[in-house]
């Protein structure tokens, strides 16, 4: 059964970076199972067009590009807009993280990319967003953070400053987009994706010891979360970051 067939239409819309796969294809599940309506975006043509048979073509569009060309961010906007007439949500999925090492030793342009699609890219789809639909319409915007972002976690350490940075974002989006706007973070911890596998990868049971759930996340647990902070049960939640990481903080020195 396509997730077209489970709910109703709500009349909602989603605009959903790195949808494609992953975090972001769990969130455009969630929301589409509420009923819905999502454009993800991603930068695989052939990934995005997989990714819209399964979630169900009368509900779901794509746009690829790269999530840091500002004109893709436009296009996706405006492609949300013709198609649905709306954009009520914006989840910032889309992040990268290429390199692994010490600060010490980074190339400083690898951390340039890194803040480009981490942060900057998600202020931008916020802009456009912002003006194409939420300022007159009020809505609310998801960033994808990390626990990485507030605590200090070996070997990532750009990925990290690059998450913390979008959870100031997420603060200064809140207070500038207020009332009509709310604006919160989702900080996961380890999620079976693909994006983390090296975190994990041949290793997870050693992995998920680590957490007092005994599980490392799903795509699911995200996008029940990402689903929350765009309901109306969460109508009161602004400039908050949700730490979704299986007890992990729980455990004193974990990072």
């Amino acid at each position: 059964m396509t997730a077209e067939a489970e709910a109703p239409e709500s009349g909602k819309v989603a605009l959903i970076t790195g949808g494609s796969r992953g975090i972001g294809y769990g969130v455009a599940e969630a929301l589409i199972a509420r009923g819905d309506r999502v454009c993800i975006t991603g930068r695989g043509e052939e990934a995005l067009a997989e990714a819209v048979a399964k979630l169900g073509s009368g509900r779901a569009i794509s746009v690829a590009g790269k999530a840091h060309d500002e004109a893709h961010q436009a296009a996706a906007v405006a492609r949300t807009m013709e198609v649905f007439g709306r954009v009520d949500f914006l989840v910032n999925n889309a992040g990268t993280n290429p390199v692994y090492g010490p600060l010490a030793e980074l190339d400083l342009n690898v951390v340039r990319k890194v803040y480009e699609t981490n942060v900057i890219s998600a202020l931008g789809f916020a802009q456009q967003t912002y003006r194409a639909w939420q300022k007159e319409n009020g809505g609310a915007i998801v960033n994808i953070a990390s626990i990485a972002g507030l605590a200090p976690s070996p070997f990532i350490g750009a990925y990290g400053m690059s998450k913390a940075a979008m959870v100031n974002l997420t603060l200064q989006l809140a207070h500038e987009f207020a009332p009509g706007v709310r604006v919160n973070a989702i900080a996961p911890a380890v999620v079976k994706t693909k994006f983390a596998q090296a975190l994990y990868e041949g290793r997870e049971s050693e992995a998920a010891a680590a957490y007092p759930l005994a599980r490392l996340g799903m795509p699911q647990d995200i996008g029940g979360a990402a689903a929350f902070l765009t309901s109306d049960q969460s109508d009161w939640i602004t400039g908050q970051t949700l730490v979704v990481d299986g007890g992990l903080f729980l455990h004193a020195g974990v990072h």
